[in-house]
């Protein structure tokens, strides 16, 4: 039997769901699923969509044809323009030192990570080298090491498990995904070598401490602005060598990267850098980085409020912090909620999906299955939806 078309009123939906100004209006969807599995950023439409033509890149026919970017640079297929963009923004927060680093730009930080794998295991041993990071860990690492079933590396898994035998590699997230804490190596064994995976470490999820200095650190615009569609990542490489295999990586793997992605990443960088700079043309712009912390503590207050009403349920607590970029001490709000069923389900991910919302069971982070992750960055619709319906479940 072939199914019905969808109409276009419900394809219209899936892209473009209604918003809500409040709970009373989400009656009419009741039956609906709330899907917080993934972390996909589209609670930052809104901003954007405010920001109008600042952002607006037009590319004409002729302009990007070459595979070639800056053929005097290491990683040549890297625009100059957002070279120049992530340095700006990363000396306006001050989250990640620039100087004495090769900019890495791949599709999306997914593919700077199979770089870096590749860059650091290459050569180093004839057995495949471990890569182990500390539960929770991000649900990905084990799925592209253990489908890639690459003969240079293998997922070990829980650093709590290993045994240090020789060369590894250790995955630091900070702050971490799944559960929000901000994380430091476990190992520190001699033959370590580190990535450390900065996806998160932005004000608007946490107090920023210091600059990160630290060999390879990789970034994502997913999470720094929420424009996930546009498949952009970069890393800040010390290392020459290192830098010069995971441009060798992504060349093999892709021939390089859109320059016209690039070309939009660097428009919206500039946009938040001249959020940030309240002088000149810039005065009276709205601050990207302080809207989108605003936005996500206002969510993190609700989640908080119905997790207690509800009395099912516990999430993390973050100890304060004095972030330099913001002058003033706060707690870390993750994009992630990672919420603990304290009640007699023992299947966290099962129990919520009976209610209709999806979300990530800790099986798939290393953990309980008591354990899921929720996404706190989707758009407002699905998470009023969500709170309402978490802070009415008593069983």
């Amino acid at each position: 039997m072939v199914a019905a078309e969808p109409t276009e009123e419900k394809v219209n939906n899936l892209i473009n769901p209604p918003s809500y100004s409040n709970y009373d209006e989400l009656d009419a969807d009741e039956d609906r699923v709330v899907n917080l599995d993934h972390g996909d950023p589209t609670m930052y439409e809104k901003y954007w969509e405010k920001e109008g033509d600042k952002t607006t890149v037009v590319i004409s026919g002729w302009q990007s044809m070459s595979y070639f970017s800056d053929v005097k640079n290491l990683c040549w297929f890297l625009e100059p323009t957002l070279g120049k963009e992530v340095i700006r923004l990363h000396n306006v927060v001050g989250n990640a030192i620039t100087e004495g680093r090769h900019i890495v730009v791949g599709t999306g930080s997914t593919q700077l990570f199979q770089a870096a794998l590749y860059a650091l295991s290459f050569g180093q041993s004839a057995q495949p080298i471990s890569v182990v990071s500390a539960t929770p860990y991000y649900s990905f690492y084990r799925q592209v090491i253990e489908y890639l079933k690459s003969g240079l590396y293998k997922w070990v898994g829980d650093t709590a498990n290993f045994s240090e035998d020789g060369p590894y590699i250790e995955l630091i997230t900070s702050p971490n995904n799944p559960d929000g804490f901000m994380r430091q190596p476990v190992v520190n064994g001699s033959g370590g070598m580190l990535i450390h995976d900065f996806a998160y470490y932005w004000p608007q999820y946490t107090p920023i401490t210091s600059p990160g200095d630290h060999d390879i650190m990789l970034f994502t615009v997913s999470k720094t602005t929420g424009h996930a569609g546009m498949r952009i990542g970069w890393a800040l490489v010390k290392d020459d060598e290192v830098a010069k295999r995971m441009t060798k990586f992504i060349e093999l793997s892709s021939i390089g990267v859109s320059k016209d992605s690039q070309l939009r990443a660097a428009k919206i960088l500039q946009a938040v850098s001249n959020s940030c700079d309240n002088t000149g043309d810039f005065q009276n712009r709205e601050n990207f980085f302080e809207n989108s912390h605003h936005l996500i503590e206002d969510r993190w207050k609700q989640l908080r409020a119905a997790v207690k009403q509800s009395r099912m349920f516990s999430t993390p607590e973050f100890p304060p912090a004095f972030c330099t970029y913001t002058n003033r001490t706060f707690k870390t709000q993750p994009a992630f909620a990672w919420l603990k069923c304290e009640s007699e389900a023992e299947d966290c991910e099962s129990f919520l999906r009976k209610h209709k919302v999806l979300t990530r069971g800790g099986k798939h982070f290393g953990m309980s299955p008591q354990y899921v992750r929720i996404s706190m960055l989707d758009r407002e619709s699905n998470f009023n939806l969500f709170i309402k319906r978490l802070s009415t479940m008593h069983s």
